[in-house]
């Protein structure tokens, strides 16, 4: 069942350990600028260790003994160690966003690249805004963690091990009154983390329907004029973002909480080992060494402020990263046998053996359909509104499986061949023609890239589409925008035809093809439909007489079954329900 655009998506609560795992497996590629990074990050390390400790020298030697020589040698390792450390800060900003990005990037066309194979199916049931938001908004909302997050949390690691070690090595008992409040942000993170998980859910949710209605709204655009209902809109939209709004100010607040907290925990600490030290509290240190250790104290929290930073981050990106996984495991339902193979060269022959289809469990638009198709016939395919007139051609393409029975192509059940190699041997002309963003040139050659831009205009002008290509600004290097909106509506369906004619398929379905086109340019375009379905099955769902009345047979769609099955004469002798949907039309047509 489709989803609305204010209907939240339920989601599968995910195994967050397996989800880091495969971003681990994207990281896994670039294994070179991993380990190098990783090297920068243990010599950024060592050179923190350094400042601290030339500092306590200063205090505890230096100035006691007045040793100006000894001052120099330390301002010039400083120095050296100060530019070093500016060059590893940029090394990493430049690099760890590098491998973010690549690793965005191939996440995002693997998604695109499943999101190709999902079957109609996927598709009808969710709004292409939602699905849009996962392969976008999503993907590009981890870019934090992956372009400034693992990596920066294994330097911060790498920081706390190595400060740990040295404050351990100074004095033991300072380094355990440093972690004293420790257990308090461990407590804190834990509340603030579920708490945020939900409201990071819940935003998730919001913008996806944001965006949504969003697309809705602009692929809608001439209805909502048309019916002036620009008012309305505008007030379910105010509605749809003024969620979006109070969902993101709500995950925010819970965000914005954890990071005060750890830098007060910090400031709490230094003021208490400050305290501890001063008053010589089960400690005896050098003033020297106490100002070092406070500078050690405070290596040790920032990069736990990172993390803090970072964790906020991750619950936030982890809510994004389980949906944007969610869609790359949904399975088409659409696929290939582990044993398929490809299939041959066909002459068109097309056998339906006892098949039963329905779109959803309890539906069932055909039970028992058998009927058989010889090569170069070309069979309308007539009956009321929801009789499963597409449904055949869909089923013939195998856009969907069916439940029982076979469909043999030239002999050959079309579940034992590869789905690729089957369509591309299949030629499909739809009311709804999809003309891509470029030039005419290029929607035309869609269909078989291969071929020469003398081939493509003899396809076009046998469909009568030459006719007005040639009078464009650019002719066929006119640019065409999205959906081909600057086109009339017959002169898609006319560009159509001639990709379809230019893939040069054997067996061909035209589903309400010549709908767009009126009567003078269909009259024109006839000779070419003729030469279009020359020496290929064809099927054919139309409702205009003179398409239905030039077909070898008729097969006429009602009750879940071909209720008649004839040429036009043989039919209106019949005098059934072929008859009658004929006469009808023709009365119209007189009335007009």
């Amino acid at each position: 069942m489709a989803q609305a655009n204010n209907v939240e998506e339920t989601q599968k609560k995910t195994n967050n350990f397996q989800n880091y795992k495969r971003i681990a497996s994207y990281l896994a590629s670039y294994k070179k600028s991993v380990f190098s990074l990783l090297f920068v990050v243990l010599f950024a390390n060592i050179l923190m260790i350094i400042g601290p400790y030339l500092t306590s020298i200063v205090i505890d030697v230096v100035i006691p003994d007045n040793n100006i020589t000894l001052l120099v040698v330390i301002i010039i390792g400083y120095t050296i160690v100060t530019l070093l450390n500016g060059w590893t800060i940029r090394y990493r900003q430049y690099n760890i966003s590098l491998l973010g990005q690549n690793v965005l990037r191939d996440m995002r066309s693997d998604l695109f690249r499943h999101m190709q194979k999902l079957s109609f199916s996927f598709f009808k049931t969710r709004p292409h805004g939602k699905v849009l938001t996962r392969v976008v908004d999503y993907i590009n909302n981890l870019s934090n963690i992956l372009s400034s997050g693992f990596i920066n949390v294994v330097s911060d690691v790498f920081s706390i091990l190595v400060t740990l070690t040295i404050m351990l090595i100074i004095d033991v008992r300072l380094t355990l009154y440093s972690m004293i409040l420790l257990p308090v942000l461990f407590v804190v993170t834990m509340i603030i983390k579920n708490k945020q998980r939900v409201a990071y859910d819940k935003l998730s949710h919001k913008q996806a329907n944001l965006n949504a209605y969003i697309h809705e709204s602009i692929t809608g655009i001439k209805t909502t004029q048309s019916f002036t209902r620009e008012r309305f809109n505008r007030e379910v939209f105010s509605d749809v973002s003024n969620q979006q709004k109070d969902a993101w100010m709500d995950a925010v607040k819970i965000q914005f909480l954890l990071s005060p907290i750890v830098q007060n925990i910090a400031i709490l600490t230094v003021s208490f080992i400050y305290f501890v030290g001063v008053r010589k509290i089960g400690v005896d240190v050098s003033t020297g060494v106490l100002i070092a250790f406070i500078g050690y104290v405070n290596n040790f929290w920032d990069p736990i402020i990172n993390i803090g930073n970072f964790y906020n981050s991750l619950v936030s990106g982890t809510v994004y990263l389980e949906r944007v996984f969610e869609m790359m495991d949904v399975s088409p339902e659409i696929t290939d046998k582990e044993d398929a193979f490809e299939m041959p060269p066909v002459k068109g022959e097309v056998i339906f053996q006892n098949v039963e289809f329905g779109y959803e469990e309890g539906q069932t638009i055909f039970e028992d359909l058998s009927f058989h198709v010889k090569p170069g016939e070309t069979i309308a395919l007539v009956g009321p509104t929801g009789a499963g007139k597409s449904t055949i051609t869909n089923l013939i393409s195998r856009f969907y499986d069916i439940r029982k029975g076979a469909i043999l192509v030239d002999g050959i059940n079309i579940q034992d061949v590869t789905i690729k190699s089957l369509r591309n041997q299949i030629g499909v002309m739809l009311q709804d023609t999809f003309i891509f963003t470029g030039t005419i040139m290029d929607n035309i050659r869609y269909g078989n890239l291969e071929a020469t831009e003398e081939e493509v205009i003899e396809a076009a002008s046998i469909v009568r589409a030459h006719d007005f290509i040639k009078d464009l600004p650019r002719g066929y290097e006119t640019r065409v925008q999205e959906r081909g909106s600057t086109l009339s509506a017959g002169q898609r369906q006319l560009i159509s035809f001639a990709r379809t004619l230019l893939s040069d398929p054997k067996v061909l379905i035209l589903d309400e093809a010549t709908s767009s086109i009126d009567t003078q340019t269909e009259i024109l375009l006839q000779e070419g439909l003729d030469r279009l379905l020359e020496g290929r099955t064809a099927f054919v769902v139309a409702h205009r007489l003179a398409t239905i009345r030039n077909s070898d047979r008729i097969f006429y769609i009602g009750d879940r079954k071909i209720l008649e099955e004839g040429s036009h004469d043989e039919l209106m002798r019949q005098g059934g329900n072929y008859y009658n949907l004929y006469k009808t039309q023709s009365d119209l047509l007189k009335g007009l």
